[in-house]
């Protein structure tokens, strides 16, 4: 499919590739079966031939060699597509013998072959087919293509092109035996402020003997340091944010469970993880009876995620929890037991191997700001779903009556019985909510890793980390720790490591809480213990 789909794309470029130099040379049979047989390195010295003096027949020869379409019967070459023969000197229809065999190409052969149909891309008249085929020249760089290079750059009229082409042209000429030519790209290559370059600078750099030269290496990529250092930064801040937004959107039910109500609940992980096997059956449900609505299935998930994870949190508090309140060492212990048994449970009914989740069309891809920082559509979407979560849950708990209720019992629970509150129900309610939003969590982490029974185990002690650094029972102490860990984590991780970083962020809670055992906010109220 994949073959069929760039074939079109290769025939509008086959009447510009005549464009490239005075009068082409049509492709002949010897040259043909030098590019089809051979040793690899004769082969390749023979395509490199043709393609400086392509036709348009000789345009969809290479497309059709890098195709697999290549047939040999003798010393004819066919070319074979949806199971009808052309020769591959002519075009014209032919019968494909029935002793014809497929032409063998190797990893390398490929590769150059990718590169020859790049290089012609460079005379097409779409913009962006030029821009496509100096792109994939630029990532394999070579002297003998100067030429073609030198021919486009006549040619061309656009001014991005031409910046693209003349960048080319020098990482083709870094590698040049003239030192001039040499030390002319190195500093063109400095005017270049990208990674690829960068990248191709270090490589010369290990292999470049004149002294000159090296020092013009250098500082070429001393410049191209100094301007993608706003971009490494950036990049880590975005990176901190991402994380931050998930570990908020992960400590928010716990802020509930545990920083209202005072359950210690281990299961919480396991709460996630329902929500994000939840997300999974209704994207199956999507690809087998609704394909052509399947991008749209990540916005029925979500409720359902929060239903089914709420339904089992509701489960849990009125089955065990209701009857350990105020015991938290025994309540540690069952939620532990309880998130045995739904991780038990998932690999029954699921299997213990991850199971994927592709992204909605909308999600994929993402929005290039520098050369070095291009910001993921998906990770996008997951900061601004968890800042609506934050505002849904700051204005249910401050503004309904629901909340009230919570907050009433929450700071005590004897008047607020005796003022005529259910507080079992409201316990329930409350428990549910907090489950709800740990499957909104695990709904959204199923869009930027993979989903599996263990899932939750990773996230549970930084959830707890962010509502006891946060403050017990405050919201906005919830978001100011999860985005300060989440920040402190990446730029850490960027310095020293991840593992490290880890460490270090452990070890400064622990600090933190020893000279602040409240956390960041302090819970104000009659019942607080500050």
């Amino acid at each position: 499919m994949y073959r069929h789909r760039l074939f079109p794309l290769f025939m509008a470029l086959m009447a510009s590739a005549a464009l490239w130099c005075a009068p082409a040379a049509a492709l002949t049979a010897d040259e043909a079966l030098g590019i089809a047989q051979g040793e690899t390195d004769a082969r390749i010295e023979a395509l490199d031939k043709a393609v400086k003096n392509a036709d348009e027949q000789t345009a969809v020869f290479i497309q059709a060699m890098a195709d697999d379409a290549v047939r040999i019967a003798g010393k004819r070459l066919f070319i074979v597509r949806d199971g009808k023969g052309q020769d591959a000197l002519t075009g014209a229809d032919a019968t494909v013998p029935a002793d014809a065999e497929e032409v063998s190409i190797n990893n390398r052969l490929r590769g150059e072959f990718d590169t020859a149909l790049a290089a012609l891309k460079l005379f097409s008249k779409d913009t962006a087919l030029r821009m496509e085929g100096v792109t994939a020249l630029l990532k394999d760089p070579d002297e003998s293509r100067l030429p073609l290079l030198e021919k486009a750059l006549a040619a061309e009229k656009q001014p991005a092109v031409r910046a693209q082409l003349e960048l080319a042209r020098a990482a083709a000429s870094i590698g040049s035996a003239d030192p001039a030519r040499r030390l002319a790209a190195a500093k063109a290559l400095g005017e270049n402020k990208t990674p690829e370059t960068k990248l191709l600078i270090n490589q010369r750099l290990k292999v470049e003997t004149d002294p000159a030269i090296k020092a013009q290496l250098q500082a070429s990529l001393k410049s191209i340091d100094a301007a993608l250092v706003w971009g490494d930064w950036l990049g880590a801040l975005f990176s901190g944010i991402s994380l931050g937004s998930i570990l908020l959107l992960v400590a928010l039910g716990l802020a509930i469970t545990y920083g209202l109500m005072g359950v210690i609940n281990m299961a919480h992980g396991e709460l996630m993880m329902i929500g994000a096997y939840a997300t999974y059956v209704v994207q199956g449900l999507f690809q087998k009876y609704l394909p052509g609505m399947f991008d749209w299935y990540l916005l029925a998930a979500v409720p359902v995620a929060f239903a089914a994870s709420a339904l089992v949190g509701a489960a849990m508090e009125r089955s065990v929890i209701r009857f350990l309140y105020g015991r938290p060492l025994e309540t540690l212990l069952a939620t532990w037991g309880i998130s045995l048994v739904l991780m038990q449970g998932v690999r029954s009914i699921f299997g213990a191997q991850n199971v994927g989740l592709e992204n909605p069309s909308w999600m994929s891809g993402g929005v290039q700001v520098l050369s070095n920082l291009s910001l993921p559509y998906n990770r996008l979407v997951i900061i601004g779903f968890a800042a609506a979560v934050l505002l849904a849950m700051a204005w249910l708990i401050g503004r309904t009556r629901l909340g009230l209720f919570v907050r009433g019992v929450t700071q005590n629970r004897p008047i607020a019985s005796c003022m005529g509150v259910n507080t079992a129900r409201i316990d329930t309610y409350a428990f549910a909510l907090g489950s709800g939003v740990a499957g909104l969590a695990g709904c959204a982490l199923s869009q930027v890793g993979n989903v599996g029974p263990d899932l939750g185990q990773s996230y549970i002690v930084d959830a707890f980390m962010v509502v006891v650094l946060g403050g017990v029972g405050q919201l906005a102490g919830t978001v100011y720790a999860a985005l300060g860990l989440g920040i402190l984590n990446k730029f850490l991780e960027g310095w020293a490591g991840a593992v490290l970083a880890k460490i270090a962020v452990l070890v400064f809670i622990i600090i933190f809480i020893q000279k602040r055992p409240q956390g960041i906010f302090a819970m104000k109220g009659r019942s607080a213990e500050a």
